[in-house]
């Protein structure tokens, strides 16, 4: 398998030993683990890996006390505790260890915000630095294998796990990609939250990769589910919580004559969303193309402003005339329209440039994104 250079590490490694726990967040099989040990083996000796999965740790976290865990961390300068949010009370008791044992560097991972950003970084207040590890960005795959065309219908197709980009053959990216949507994307939510209604779960997943670029309604998904819309608005924030969907919210200054409460759903993953929408066949074929890279633009977006410090809102516009722009970020006074196409085209922003004259705009398309 390709070990790929994460774009994320080098800002992680600057914030080594700064008297903070080190949080890094993410979807399970992201690469979360390999990130933290490569980072970790630097330091040879004085470096250890924790799965706290195992028995063994879990009975060092079990009584809360940091001179047990000291016991098992011993004088290591930098630990890892991956996938920390099956600990209990973990938040409070890094906290103390912290304060305790401030010499020692904790890296700490999760892949599950609702739950690890609870434990964590909210007892941790002042004491941690949280980061988002997402799949593969274009940028880190494009160090390792040639971006092509060919290269990137692949990806929109199968989307970008690492583990996925790096299969050998086609048959084994729909294999990996079966598995980790069969064993592992749920599986957060599963076990850590109380799933009433596993089906109606699955009916929304299904309803929500049909509609991606779309408005999206609480009141039909609850139709379409024949559940309530409590119940949709809780799974849709576990689902968002938990890496799966991103919900994207309307940019408005003039609600008279923009919608203002709408709101469209993308996969944090093209592969997640193409298995749940039951797509098997050439992406080239299908009518929803365009919508696909769409979702694949939008989460080359969330990858590159997830290393800034203060990343801009991404928000799409639509009037109550129908005219729509796909993604608008917004950072302070400073605003970029973006028009996501399969095919390169002329685009008019003119209208949206009469009510916001000092925008930038540019459009994007399967072409001249791999060829930028």
């Amino acid at each position: 398998m390709i070990i790929f250079k994460r774009d994320i590490e080098p800002i992680i490694r600057k914030n080594l030993f700064k008297n903070k726990i080190i949080v890094i967040l993410g979807p399970r099989q992201s690469g979360k683990t390999t990130l933290s040990k490569t980072i970790i083996n630097d330091f040879g000796s004085d470096g250890e890996y924790f799965d706290c999965q195992t028995i063994e740790v879990r009975d060092a976290f079990i009584e809360g006390v940091p001179a047990k865990l000291k016991d098992l961390v011993g004088n290591k300068k930098i630990v890892v505790f991956d996938e920390a949010q099956t600990i209990q009370d973990i938040g409070r008791i890094l906290k103390v260890f912290h304060d305790h044992y401030p010499e020692t560097q904790i890296i700490a991972t999760g892949s599950s915000s609702f739950d690890l950003s609870n434990k964590i970084v909210e007892p941790m207040t002042g004491r941690s630095i949280e980061y988002t590890l997402l799949p593969l960005s274009i940028s880190e795959i494009n160090k390792n294998i040639q971006i092509t065309k060919d290269r990137l219908l692949e990806i929109l197709q199968y989307g970008t796990y690492p583990e996925i980009v790096s299969a050998q053959n086609i048959d084994d990216k729909k294999n990996i990609l079966k598995n980790i949507t069969t064993n592992y994307l749920y599986k957060d939510i599963f076990m850590l939250e109380q799933i009433r209604h596993p089906v109606v779960f699955e009916k929304l997943l299904k309803a929500l990769a049909y509609q991606i670029g779309s408005l999206v309604s609480v009141d039909e998904l609850a139709t379409t589910t024949q559940t309530s819309p409590a119940t949709i608005n809780r799974y849709m924030r576990l689902l968002e919580q938990s890496f799966i969907i991103k919900i994207v919210r309307a940019f408005s200054k003039n609600p008279r004559n923009e919608i203002k409460k709408a709101f469209k759903v993308y996969f944090y993953d093209t592969g997640i969303r193409n298995v749940l929408a039951g797509i098997n066949e050439n992406i080239e074929t299908r009518e929803d193309r365009g919508f696909i890279f769409e979702n694949f633009y939008f989460c080359e977006l969330l990858k590159i402003h997830s290393l800034e410090i203060f990343p801009p809102d991404i928000m799409f516009w639509r009037t109550r005339q129908k005219l729509e722009i796909d993604f608008i970020e917004k950072n302070g006074s400073s605003i970029l329209a973006t028009e996501c196409k399969w095919s390169a085209q002329e685009v008019s922003f003119s209208q949206f440039l009469k009510k916001y004259p000092n925008s930038k705009t540019k459009v994007v398309s399967l072409e001249n994104f791999y060829k930028k």
